[in-house]
């Protein structure tokens, strides 16, 4: 039987491409297998660029202080001297708050300084008879003065302070009735 021309050379072609199967099949699986490495980063592209640049922090802490007392006024009530030669205010023991930054060998100082003396019209009190107790780490106790300012705490370097304050009037059968009243000052520095 004799087949038509174009017969033979369509089954030729045919067998030429199934001879290249298995490299044409081969090719596939490795293209496909490269492109799902890159697409999923197992792969690193060939030509990588990279830049870098670093940025600078900087931070200013300037040196600040802040002071609270637990109350603005203290009282010392009315008090017999034969009985009670010392009393106490009524709002003892006063909480207090020292925070301050500044250098780690930065001195911080809390002291108090007397307006002047508890008075009444023209009837006084000496306010050296106003005396404190302290607590908490720094604060120290001491006498009202109002000439010089009293230490009432020290501390070094940045950190917040807690303490109490507890007041007391020395009590005297020489003080003229009435209602005294003096203003003591604190203040806190940082350097």
């Amino acid at each position: 039987m004799k087949l038509s021309p174009g017969f033979e050379v369509r089954c030729q072609t045919r067998r030429a491409d199934f001879a290249r199967w298995p490299t044409f099949a081969a090719r596939t699986v490795a293209g496909l297998t490269a492109v799902l490495l890159t697409t999923l980063g197992l792969m690193s592209p060939a030509h990588a660029a990279t830049s870098t640049q670093n940025l600078t922090v900087n931070a200013t802490v300037s040196a600040t202080a802040s002071l609270t007392l637990g109350n603005a006024s203290i009282s010392f009530p009315s008090a017999n001297p034969g009985t009670t030669p010392s009393i106490a205010a009524t709002e003892n023991p006063v909480s207090v708050t020292a925070n301050a930054q500044t250098s780690a060998t930065g001195a911080v100082t809390l002291t108090c300084l007397a307006g002047g003396d508890l008075t009444a019209g023209s009837d006084t009190i000496a306010i050296s008879n106003v005396t404190w107790t302290a607590t908490g780490t720094g604060f120290v106790a001491g006498t009202m003065n109002k000439t010089t300012a009293q230490s009432a705490g020290s501390w070094t370097g940045s950190a917040s302070h807690s303490g109490t304050f507890s007041y007391s009037l020395a009590n005297s059968w020489s003080y003229a009735s009435g209602s005294y009243t003096a203003t003591i000052t604190y203040t806190l520095t940082a350097p």
